[in-house]
């Protein structure tokens, strides 16, 4: 056997190796200190958040009980891409996540469009996110006469300093956090079950199908609010990917990574659609709105105020859960695109503590913006970021399908072994995701108040990421052939991994 074939047998050993020193400069650095319970848990607090907490309710009131059965579908694809990013965990464990797999299978263009679509979700999605805690925190009287743009102030700063600590107390945090909103849900649902069992009244109505048949059925309003609403769904499902980014900073993601994500269909069914239903049953969609969470409407109406404050506490927590989400992983990614040359450099330093704050100080100073639109238009704040969020989830979701498919191609050359914990119907699976995705955008034209102009927003935004590129192509190209110099037998290994 030649020399050459030796080397590169031995490094596309090393590649595969999860043991090794990272394929990912971005990787070294982090403490491992996520446990399966904070992965876990995580796996679930990104399966229930505002978009459930409080985007549920506005969607109720336009699209109807139908609203079930967008979240299902949308649950589905949403299933079928933390699947297929489970499987690239599994193959390289990263910090980096999607980001670091564009980066192998696509060339750095792939990792800086994935990258910054990202980035572009969770900047609005922190600003959603405070502008939900304003409006929780307006349900108690005490706080009424506060501007709503204070309130999403203090929440930022709090979130903020919150997510600076080590690695090891965002996991508590999180996992205390989802143990909160679970608690809450299962409640709900046992108070709402025991509603519709005992046809005790809510709001001066009996729940129950009455409910849906007497107000307009299953489609109120028509399929064409469904259809609206779609984009917001796929929205409620963007933390799901949040695992892929954990797995980086756990000890055994080979045992731990399967049981969260194969769990994730179950909770979408069970918190989702279960909970939508429910809700369907026990008040007609009218009753429901935008600013209000749907769980504190049906609590209310059962006249015990003290549950609605309750539960009012626990939305809150999920909103500030949320942001803390979005400052940890965009703070890991912007690190791993940092160290490639295609984010600023100051992303890529750490603290003490192994925490990656200048990309998480980044994000958090586009919150900053959105205190601002709390100001400017407080009432439309929520939908308005909602929308320009799902352009970044949809766009990075369709790149982590086709990192997939680039994937599937390199192991079918023969290039990298695929793990046992594979996506179903691969090859096809990967397809029909994207061509879903790409529906749900199209079909954001029919929403002409906001979805419409967030369309507008696409040549925009291509535009920006056209010019970013040509800005940093040059430092891209420098990083690159400083990590691929040959150096010998493992040479370009060692360099990769400084």
């Amino acid at each position: 056997m030649s020399k050459e074939a030796v080397d590169s047998a031995a490094l596309d050993a090393s590649r595969t190796d999860a043991s090794q020193a990272p394929a990912d400069a971005g990787d070294a650095g982090y403490s491992k200190d996520l446990k399966a319970r904070h992965v876990n848990m995580i796996a679930i607090g990104g399966a229930i958040g505002t978009g459930l907490f409080l985007g549920a309710g506005g969607r109720l009131n336009s699209a109807g009980p139908a609203l079930a059965l967008a979240y299902l579908v949308c649950g589905i694809f949403a299933f079928f891409v933390v699947r297929a990013l489970g499987e690239m965990v599994l193959y390289r464990p990263s910090s980096g996540s999607f980001v670091s797999y564009a980066r192998e299978f696509l060339g750095e263009k792939g990792a800086y469009f994935a990258g910054w679509m990202y980035f572009l979700n969770w900047s609005t999605t922190c600003i959603a996110d405070i502008t939900a805690i304003a409006l929780y925190t307006h349900y108690w009287s005490f706080f009424t006469d506060i501007p709503q743009w204070v309130l999403a102030l203090i929440a930022l700063a709090v979130v903020l300093s919150v997510n600076l600590i080590s690695v090891k107390y965002f996991g508590e945090m999180e996992f205390w956090f989802a143990i909160i909103k679970v608690a809450a849900l299962t409640a709900f649902m046992i108070i709402g079950v025991f509603l519709l069992a005992s046809q005790h009244e809510v709001g001066g109505g009996k729940p129950g199908l009455s409910m849906i048949t007497d107000h307009g059925g299953f489609l109120p309003n028509g399929m064409m609010p469904v259809v609206i609403v779609m984009q917001g769904v796929v929205f409620a499902y963007a933390s799901l990917e949040l695992v892929g980014v954990a797995a980086g900073e756990t000890k055994d993601p080979q045992k731990i990574v399967p049981r969260a994500v194969n769990s994730i269909m179950w909770r979408v069914g069970l918190f989702y659609v279960g909970s939508v239903v429910l809700l369907a049953l026990l008040l007609p969609g009218s009753v429901y709105s935008a600013d209000q969470s749907p769980f504190v409407t049906v609590l209310s109406k059962i006249g015990v105020p003290a549950a609605g404050d309750v539960m009012n506490f626990v939305v809150l927590t999920a909103a500030m859960s949320s942001l803390n989400s979005g400052l940890y992983s965009t703070g890991r990614i912007l690190r791993s695109m940092a160290m490639a040359g295609s984010a600023p450099k100051f992303t890529a330093r750490m603290n003490r503590n192994q925490v990656p704050y200048g990309g998480i100080l980044l994000t958090a100073s586009i919150g900053v913006l959105g205190v601002g639109l709390n100001r400017i238009v407080p009432d439309q704040a929520f939908e308005i970021v909602l929308n320009v969020a799902s352009l970044g989830i949809i766009g990075t979701w369709v790149m982590i399908m086709v990192c997939h498919l680039a994937f599937v191609r390199r192991a079918k050359q023969g290039l990298i072994t695929r793990p046992k914990f594979r996506l179903p119907g691969s090859g096809i699976t990967e397809y029909v995701t994207i061509a879903f995705l790409l529906a749900v955008l199209c079909l954001m034209w029919q929403d002409a108040e906001v979805g419409r102009k967030t369309l507008f927003l696409i040549p925009i935004v291509g535009v920006a990421l056209v010019i970013g590129w040509i800005g940093v192509r040059k430092r891209v190209d420098r990083e690159a052939q400083g990590l691929t110099e040959p150096q010998g037998l493992t040479g370009p290994q060692e360099k990769r991994d400084r």
